[in-house]
């Protein structure tokens, strides 16, 4: 399972409808078809969708990462991960417990973000299937995002956990992804990286 995992951290697209200026179903089948390796639906904040409305979008997407074979994960919404029959749920420091998670979804592959080594000590990072660490570098997507802590943390982190899958997250671009990979990270996640990308196949093979 773990080293499975790793293989699908390597290019990771994170979407809602709130960072698409087209249709996000047609976004995720040409980052699908051009070789990303997991999905996460997040759809949250501003301008974001709502219940029935956000349910039917993630059935969507679901339907497009399963017919590709990838992972389907949802963000934080343990509300979703069984209507939408997620593959997994991602969840940040300050969202539901992994321990009550993994209680709640034995067999479902658990993301944790951790953005500081107070925040690596104080998690329980056996149950959690990879982490996601960063930002790596300042993002404009999150409005509430933390001080970027650079691509040497994934070093610092790959020392401390050498078996731990880890994808770094926050700013990752076609520019800036190689250095993350090169600290150690298994993979690199991101947004606009691809929802703003004028050639999503070029975007996609250059992270």
């Amino acid at each position: 399972m773990k080293h499975h995992i790793k293989q699908n951290l390597r290019k990771y697209f994170i979407m809602g409808s709130q960072n698409c200026t087209i249709d996000p179903t047609e976004i995720l089948e040409s980052a699908a078809e051009a070789g990303i390796t997991a999905f996460q639906f997040r759809e949250k904040g501003p301008k974001s969708l709502t219940g029935h409305a956000k349910l039917e979008l993630g059935k969507q997407l679901r339907d497009i990462c399963r017919r590709h074979h990838i992972p389907f994960i949802v963000n934080d919404d343990i509300d979703l991960v069984t209507p939408l029959d997620a593959d997994g749920i991602h969840v940040g420091q300050d969202d539901q417990s992994v321990e009550e998670l993994r209680k709640m979804f034995p067999t479902k592959i658990i993301g944790l973000s951790v953005s500081n080594p107070y925040e690596v000590e104080k998690s329980p990072l056996q149950l959690v299937d990879y982490i996601g660490a960063g930002p790596i570098y300042a993002t404009s997507t999150k409005t509430d995002a933390k001080t970027p802590v650079g691509a040497e943390w994934i070093t610092t982190l790959r020392k401390q956990f050498p078996d731990l899958p880890i994808v770094g997250i926050g700013g990752i671009n076609t520019e800036n992804a190689l250095p993350v990979i090169d600290a150690g990270a298994d993979g690199v996640s991101f947004i606009s990286a691809i929802t703003a990308a004028n050639d999503i196949n070029l975007a996609v093979q250059r992270l």
